[in-house]
């Protein structure tokens, strides 16, 4: 019974999850974009940027109050199913949550008010403010909960009372340890650029297809001084963001390889430790079969400089990380089960891929776009129109399978050991926990079955209602001056 309300707890935990980090990075990028829309119509008086500001704006407030509706489900898990979780380590992962709520949360949601209602009623540049300052909360909120993420990946600032039992902060000096580590700031960074390739993406992705429709409606002048400026300005951040993602990714798995060699092994199948190990394109299996995973096309030594900047290094293998875990925090649980420190290999490896993958295709999708719309000009390609507007995909789903590698990388831990720290004079040595310990003792898997079944469907008719929500108003479009009429005196108009 313990062990179905563990894994029905990890799915629901996982579902709720996933769905909401899928409207966490468009509301952290967007809000930004929108922002610099905004001063781009202070700075140069083009109408068209306020048009773009106005409607792009739409669509993230749309997605803020989604995303604010599936986040709090996430505060009461941590209460309810991982009760033990939240009672070993809540005085610690609740600490940076609590400045989330308290400190960004009401700034970005109180400006956000403010800037939805203050159009004509605040003067322009204290209107643009606000939006700056829901840019600013908004990004406030990913780091304080980024950081508490980073902490249950290494945890740093942090003993264990002996009288209590439980882990606390080493003070004052312990809370910004947790704040300034530079896994938290690797993460964050790697989070806040892949945030701005899914914002920089949809508003590339939205433009282009807007923008074959206003040139097969010969509606010139809308496609060229509306549409392709919202093109090109999306596929700019696309690029630069993406970039920032290889960059940030590639130190942020530097440190996962230093902190956490058992998920980097499994992100490379790789079995035994190896020196100048290569990366892998595609494999099936795990190191049970006989031989190991079996490997389609590898490239040699990429695998180590990835983790250390070095193609020689010696990487460690699944079967050295298993047994130097059993050497330091034994190898049976407390009901004399052996405890499996491999994560889910196939798992780790496809989605460590498949983030990849798809992040280059964005990145490679904005080169394309300012290549086709350079010296003014437009994509007429309806084809083409519908291939921009369903490559906005592309960078969610990255997004969700590098979190999705994260966390089931981390496994079996729900807070992962400091591997630096494991010795008897450091104070953080005893802070870390496995996954089957954190959950709840007292929640009856019929309970849990039971409310992973009513939020899957809540979700999903919000899910309904999101896309429903944003395909409205992207097919509504904009109310957008146009200069295309046939008579020699003709003014400008206002077409839909």
């Amino acid at each position: 019974m313990a062990l179905d309300s563990l894994d029905l707890a990890r799915w629901q935990f996982g579902i709720t999850t996933v769905y909401h980090f899928v409207l966490v990075p468009l509301t952290i990028g967007l809000a930004p974009l929108v922002a610099l829309m905004e001063t781009a119509w202070l700075k140069t008086g083009n109408e068209q940027w306020l048009t773009l500001t106005k409607f792009f704006g739409k669509v993230f407030i749309i997605n803020f109050a989604l995303g604010v509706a599936t986040g709090i489900v996430q505060e009461f898990q941590f209460g309810m199913n991982w009760s033990e979780y939240s009672r070993f380590v809540g005085n610690i992962f609740g600490a940076p949550l609590a400045f989330e709520a308290l400190l960004a949360f009401f700034m970005e949601s109180t400006f956000m008010g403010v800037w939805i209602f203050g159009w004509d009623r605040l003067s322009k540049k204290l209107h643009n403010l606000c939006i700056w300052m829901v840019a600013l909360g908004v990004n406030l909120s990913a780091l304080f909960i980024l950081a508490a993420n980073s902490w249950m990946q290494h945890p740093v600032g942090a003993v264990v009372n002996p009288k209590t039992g439980r882990a606390e902060l080493d003070g004052i000096g312990g809370f910004f340890e947790v704040l300034t580590s530079p896994l938290t700031w690797a993460t964050y960074l790697h989070v806040v650029t892949t945030a701005l390739l899914v914002a920089g993406a949809m508003v590339m992705g939205i433009s282009i297809w807007w923008m074959v429709r206003a040139v097969r409606a010969e509606q010139k002048f809308e496609a060229t001084e509306l549409w392709r400026r919202g093109a090109r300005f999306g596929a700019y951040f696309a690029l630069i963001a993406g970039l920032g993602v290889l960059g940030t990714g590639h130190w942020q798995g530097q440190q996962i390889a230093e902190y956490q060699p058992a998920k980097f092994a499994a992100a490379e199948a790789l079995c035994q430790s190896q020196e100048g190990a290569g990366f892998t394109v595609a494999a099936f299996g795990d190191c049970s079969a006989n031989g190991g995973p079996t490997r389609i096309i590898e490239i040699p030594k990429v695998y180590s400089f990835m983790a250390t900047n070095d193609f020689n290094a010696r990487m460690t293998g699944l079967d050295d990380a298993q047994k130097d875990m059993e050497q330091r925090f034994g190898s049976t649980a407390a009901d004399g089960s052996k405890i499996n420190y491999t994560p889910d290999v196939m798992t780790t490896f496809w989605t460590f891929r498949l983030m990849i993958g798809t992040g280059s295709l964005s990145i490679l999708l904005a080169l394309v776009v300012l290549y086709l719309t350079r010296a003014n000009k437009l994509i007429a390609n309806r084809k083409l129109g519908t291939l921009a507007l369903w490559s906005v995909t592309l960078p969610f789903l990255g997004a969700s399978f590098g979190w999705i590698f994260t966390e089931i990388g981390r496994q079996p831990w729900v807070v992962a050991p400091n591997l630096a720290t494991v010795r008897p004079d450091d104070p953080t040595t005893w802070v870390y926990m496995l996954t089957q310990n954190g959950v709840s003792t007292v929640v009856s898997s019929a309970s849990v079955l039971t409310s992973m079944v009513v939020f899957t469907l809540l979700y999903a008719a919000l899910g309904v209602v999101w896309f429903m929500l944003l395909r409205r108003y992207v097919r509504e479009g904009v109310r957008t001056p146009v200069a295309d009429k046939p008579a020699d005196d003709a003014e400008l108009t206002f077409q839909y």
